[in-house]
């Protein structure tokens, strides 16, 4: 899940857990509870039990202001999710570059990345999962 200001970026993986998939946006709404509804629904709809969340960490390594309002807004998520979902963050730099330049490669048309820069950092926590 990809955290951004105006718009939550969603990817799934398959059930063996080797392929990241763009899944769908979520426009944000005006109460982070809300949002948090939709995301738990989505997860629950598709039968996830756990959420990697990307963190928007600096060059450096660091946590400038997005990763520590990610790093809130996790922590929120856990508590409306309850014990049965399994919530990580995992480092997301440079997934929407990389998304964008993928996109591009691809000729697509689409002008919203988010799903696409989830399905690239949940790719890059499947793979280091193995």
């Amino acid at each position: 899940m990809d955290l951004g200001e105006r718009r939550i970026g969603l990817a799934i993986s398959d059930p063996t857990r080797i392929l990241a998939t763009p899944l769908s946006i979520i426009e944000r709404a005006d109460n982070r509870d809300a949002d948090h509804a939709a995301i738990l629904s989505i997860a629950r709809e598709h039968d996830v039990n756990e959420i990697v969340v990307g963190w928007p960490r600096s060059l450096s390594g660091r946590d400038g202001p997005a990763a520590r309002s990610v790093r809130e807004e996790t922590e929120s998520l856990k508590v409306a999710a309850g014990e049965n979902m399994v919530i990580e963050m995992h480092d997301e730099r440079f997934s929407t570059a990389i998304a964008d330049d993928r996109l591009r490669a691809a000729k697509s048309k689409r002008k919203k990345s988010d799903d696409a820069a989830a399905a690239v950092f949940l790719q890059a926590y499947l793979d280091g999962a193995s």
